[in-house]
């Protein structure tokens, strides 16, 4: 059987398409989908993580019965250690989390972070691996991904956001670049777009999943690409 998979999912309605860290044909086996009452994308993403009010999250995480836990926004990346405490099973607050691997493979000019809100990624974020901050490329404002996000809309026109995303990461693509570390949850749809455009290998919350976790993702959500 599957691993069980529960989601702490932000205080949202936008649509989770597969792919989605929240989406339940992201996952082999069942999908446990717990609302973090009054967590919204605003309070969440945030320059001052610190602030969050992370009572609610611990309370989600005492029901949770899945086989491995992970949020749907990578700014919780700060509140890793704190999290991580209350479970005995596998826990990922955010991609982010990935470099402490990454780091041993990839200087900060070969990575490309690509974040919901580069504005609001800050050192807490990063912990220990704030030199990574320069690697940080974020979607417009004007993105229509974004937009649907941040204004919490009922439709996601997924083509154009595709479409945009390859447009944006062309254009901050390097030749120095070697992989990319997507650190919003809603990215992964567009991974074989993004690989396919950029030729490189790509590190994201389901990757960190089904490395703690083999057998939970669905294979056509995994990259498969070896690190160079």
């Amino acid at each position: 059987m599957a691993p069980k998979v529960t989601v702490l999912q932000l205080d949202t309605r936008f649509p989770r398409v597969p792919g989605d860290v929240a989406c339940p044909a992201t996952y082999r086996g069942a999908l446990e989908i717990l609302k973090v009452p009054n967590a919204s994308v605003s309070q969440v993403v945030s320059n001052r993580p610190d602030l969050i009010d992370i009572a609610p999250f611990e309370e989600a995480m005492a029901q949770a019965t899945g086989d491995v836990i992970l949020t749907s926004c990578g700014f919780l990346s700060s509140w890793q250690s704190h999290l991580e405490a209350r479970t005995s099973v596998p826990f990922i607050s955010s991609s982010l989390t990935a470099l402490k691997t990454l780091s041993r493979h990839y200087n900060p000019q070969e990575l490309m972070i690509l974040t919901f809100d580069a504005n609001s990624l800050t050192d807490l974020h990063f912990g220990g691996f704030t030199d990574y901050r320069t690697s940080v490329v974020g979607l417009s404002p004007d993105l229509h991904l974004r937009q649907v996000i941040s204004q919490d809309l009922p439709d996601l026109e997924q083509e154009q956001a595709e479409q945009e995303l390859v447009e944006l990461v062309q254009k901050a693509q390097r030749p120095s670049h070697k992989h990319i570390l997507l650190e919003c949850t809603n990215l992964p749809p567009y991974k074989p777009a993004l690989t396919a455009q950029t030729g490189l290998g790509i590190t994201d919350i389901l990757t960190c999943t089904e490395a703690q976790c083999a057998g939970t993702v669905q294979p056509a959500f995994l990259q498969t690409k070896a690190m160079t």
